[in-house]
């Protein structure tokens, strides 16, 4: 199924690259989590001898007939509901015709003019902004077989061990202006299907397919001829086919060749895309309701039931924070990201009370940590009650933001200490006695009367050389802010 043609999405910015503007539609196919295949009960694990996952009805053997999964349609139900869609009562499925080696059938079993997902949105941030992109369907549909290509020995062969897996294809408006935006919207919608369980979003093993159609135009003219890219397995190999592509198609146009529309491929090796065939439209499918398969009917209270069962979605819950936690929407959706990053952060904040300090660690000095070593949070070393415990000792002055980035290399690498062992340990605590430190205060004052001039006549820098003197003189241990409230005290 092709990204419609319209162009009304009123939230698209123009970004302009050699003065044509970058339009970007995706057509996502989300491998569903059923254990059986969409119209057999052949399995469905990755992996397998080939064709050892392949039943009479996936190899379309003579007399043999589908029948709905019904776990592939409640998935579905629960993706529509998970962006806004409306859920179609009544829904068919027709015959994609084409001539593959890997299709037994000569025939894709999908679904063309009434899909059971219609419309819909997926919201992300983009940076500070806060981006939408418009959902035109998602339908179900069975998965092809696949073909081996033996280089070595000049042969092909086919495995129908995918013939027959559930996929929901996910299909957008046009409604992406560069390759960072369609990066963010991608990442977004695998969150949302993972999220909610239908899809175990692994890229590597074909779980979530991504194909980009990208067209250029000059600014106000009608939509370009766009090119499919197909079948992108990464989120950086994504945006290197769409980079790449977008620079060729302006190119050829300032060079006065014509654009035709095509499939292609990205090669990674050479960073390049070439074409592989030209693209098809739904005519060339010749599509027909498929005569073995009833309407889908789905009845409200299916509806009703599959809402009830579903998990807090990840808009839900960042819209709890902000409202629960006072976390901005940019923060609640940031640690919203993963089940695993929320989960995290409600450990955490609970724990110790200061929610806001918490996000800013998990943003912060956490994330930094995990992306050096390529890491996510479920490999992170520190406890969520480690990480409340060190706050606490933040709030409460015991210890410096810097000091705690110490403890933090510490509980880092040797997890089983503890947060106050280490303070302890390395003699972090802060200098909390106003009589210690008053005394060194008024020294610092006494041997830097220019700086206290020069801070009387209106010069705010001069506060900051004091405050490093007086840090210095107690080796770093000073409370912060306990300092500047004696030094602005004493300088009244």
């Amino acid at each position: 199924m092709n990204a419609v043609s319209q162009d009304k999405n009123p939230a698209s910015a123009s970004l302009l690259v050699r003065g044509y503007e970058v339009v970007i539609g995706f057509e996502t196919h989300a491998q569903l989590s059923t254990q059986s295949k969409i119209f057999s009960r052949a399995p469905t694990a990755f992996g397998a001898e080939a064709n050892t996952q392949a039943c009479a009805v996936d190899l379309a053997l003579p007399g043999t007939l589908p029948v709905m999964n019904k776990g592939a349609v409640e998935r579905a139900i629960e993706f529509g509901l998970a962006v806004g869609s409306h859920i179609a009562p009544r829904s068919i499925f027709a015959r994609k015709n084409y001539f593959y080696p890997d299709l037994p059938k000569g025939y894709q079993i999908s679904q063309f003019e009434i899909p059971v997902v219609q419309g819909g949105a997926v919201e992300f941030y983009l940076g500070n902004d806060k981006k939408s992109v418009r959902l035109v369907r998602a339908h179900l549909e069975e998965d092809a077989g696949k073909s081996l290509h033996e280089d070595f020995i000049g042969q092909t062969g086919i495995d129908l061990n995918r013939a027959g897996t559930p996929l929901l294809e996910i299909v957008t408006e046009p409604d992406m202006r560069s390759s960072g935006e369609a990066i963010a919207y991608a990442k977004e919608l695998h969150k949302i299907v993972t999220w909610i369980g239908i899809c175990d979003g692994n890229m590597q093993e074909g779980s979530f397919r991504c194909d980009a159609n990208v067209s250029v135009r000059k600014p106000g003219a009608p939509l370009g001829t766009r090119r499919e890219i197909k079948n992108l397995n990464s989120f950086r190999f994504m945006q290197q086919a769409i980079d790449y592509e977008i620079r060729w198609q302006i190119e050829e146009l300032e060079d006065g060749r014509a654009i035709q529309q095509a499939t292609v491929l990205f090669n990674p090796d050479t960073g390049e895309t070439r074409a592989m065939r030209s693209k098809e439209d739904a005519a060339d499918y010749r599509y027909f309701p498929d005569p073995d398969l009833p309407p889908l009917v789905i009845a409200p209270d299916w509806v009703e039931r599959v809402r009830s069962g579903m998990t807090e979605l990840p808009r839900v819950m960042a819209a709890r924070f902000v409202s629960d936690y006072g976390l901005s929407e940019y923060d609640a959706a940031a640690l919203t990201q993963s089940r695993e990053i929320a989960t995290y952060f409600e450990v955490s904040s609970k724990a110790c009370a200061q929610p806001k300090l918490v996000g800013n660690w998990i943003m912060g000095e956490i994330s930094r940590r995990l992306n050096a070593e390529d890491a996510d949070i479920q490999s992170c070393p520190v406890a969520p009650a480690q990480l409340a415990r060190l706050i606490g000792r933040i709030h409460d002055g015991t210890i410096s933001n810097t000091a705690a980035k110490q403890v933090m290399d510490v509980l880092w690498m040797t997890p089983r200490e503890t947060v106050d062992g280490i303070i302890e340990a390395k003699g972090l605590k802060q200098m909390n006695d106003v009589g210690a430190l008053e005394k060194i205060v008024d020294g610092v004052l006494l041997a830097n009367p220019k700086n206290v001039e020069e801070f009387r006549a209106g010069n705010a820098k001069a506060l900051n050389a004091l405050v490093g003197q007086i840090m210095k003189g107690s080796q770093g241990k000073a409370n912060p802010q306990h300092v500047n409230d004696l030094l602005r005290q004493k300088l009244a």
